[in-house]
């Protein structure tokens, strides 16, 4: 995985265009090892982007935390925060060698039945609560 993220260089090989994954040299491809493909054909760029987005799909969850009406909701929220950054530092982590390589995947971008069901039921809680701060008005 660090040969298929150095080899994507800045802009990346382009689209479907990775050596390393259709070599096969990468396990587990579509799932555990999904930021190093990401990252292989889309390059720094691609990979950084994802991360952005990462970064802001957690700022979000910060923001809906603050808003949350009781102490328990904002620590349900803070829970599942804390579950998506802990899948996503040891994935991106993990595939780039800085952990070591457990099998947690890639939130939404993974592929994995039972995972992006776990994953959309939790944000389904997240932005439940975030719903319940406002009051409604007939």
């Amino acid at each position: 995985s660090k040969v298929a993220i150095g080899s994507g260089n800045l802009l990346g090989k382009g689209l479907f265009m990775g050596t390393q994954k259709k070599l096969k040299f990468l396990p587990v491809q579509e799932s555990d090892f999904i930021f190093a493909v990401l990252a292989e054909e889309l390059g720094f760029i691609g990979g950084a982007f994802v991360i952005m987005l990462y970064l802001l799909f957690l700022y979000r969850i910060i923001l809906i935390a603050k808003k949350a009406k009781d102490s328990y909701g904002r620590l349900v929220v803070i829970g599942i925060l804390s579950m998506f950054a802990f899948q996503i530092f040891e994935n991106i982590g993990m595939t780039m060698g800085l952990m070591p390589v457990t099998g947690i995947t890639l939130p939404f971008i993974s592929y994995g039945g039972s995972s992006i069901l776990t994953n959309m039921i939790a944000l389904g809680i997240v932005l439940d609560i975030g719903m319940r701060h406002h009051t409604i008005n007939f």
